[in-house]
């Protein structure tokens, strides 16, 4: 069997929700580590504008797990009680369900994903995660709108959001690219990127890391109205 992540994410328009939804970035927990099958997960909250930003977003938020294989997360997200309730609440929903195929670094002190062999065509997601040093919040949040920006106005990007558990210090990006030779086209192009990534490397802004790519196996659900993956023109579920 190979492990299979998932990242859902809620949007919530009333306000009645979307307090609810922030309680459950505590309550939730409980609920959670009682869910059968389940490896790895966090709960998160995103950022302003396309989650690039240190503002909050009160309306989205994004719940990453591991699964032993695609069967079963499929089923754990459909009828597992913790993701009915964020759904009865939510005014949509989307899970996109992945295989990693490459990590490196560590997320809470661990790797959480189970590579298996990396595909050398076809789309892909990636997502990267860092716990920022107090120290130099600033000069990091700094750089964050040209990079928000430039990937912004990416026409290969398909979906890109910022995800966190702590405002400000845990960042958490996701993005899905139609092919490797397009997202190390955005990676490495001068700009605002390749200069973040080096001044991060130069001063050793993070205190923690990891970067994970990822085959897209399929999705469920629909955000802003469709699904995301229909340009990739694979079989939403």
């Amino acid at each position: 069997m190979d492990q299979t992540t998932t990242i859902s994410f809620f949007r919530f328009l009333r306000w009645r929700d979307r307090a609810w939804a922030l309680t459950m970035m505590g309550g939730a927990r409980l609920a959670m580590s009682r869910v059968p099958d389940l490896g790895f997960w966090k709960l998160c909250g995103s950022g302003t504008g396309e989650g690039f930003t240190p503002v909050p977003n009160t309306a989205v938020y994004a719940i990453l797990c591991t699964w032993p294989d695609e069967d079963t997360a499929r089923q754990r997200v459909a009828h597992t009680r913790i993701f009915q309730r964020y759904r009865a609440r939510a005014s949509e929903d989307w899970t996109v369900f992945l295989a990693p195929t490459s990590a490196r670094g560590a997320w809470s002190g661990r790797m959480p994903f189970s590579p298996v062999s990396e595909p050398k065509t076809g789309p892909l997601a990636a997502l990267t995660r860092a716990t920022i040093k107090p120290g130099i919040l600033t000069k990091f949040w700094g750089r964050v709108p040209d990079i928000s920006a430039m990937i912004g106005s990416d026409p290969n990007v398909v979906f890109k959001i910022g995800i966190g558990e702590v405002p400000m210090l845990h960042q958490v990006t996701f993005s899905i690219w139609p092919g490797p030779q397009e997202m190390a086209q955005f990676a490495r192009t001068n700009g605002p990127h390749a200069e973040a990534i080096r001044a991060v490397r130069d001063g050793a802004w993070f205190r923690e890391e990891l970067y994970a790519r990822f085959a897209i196996l399929g999705d469920s659900g629909t955000w802003g109205g469709t699904s995301p993956l229909a340009q990739l023109n694979l079989t939403a579920a």
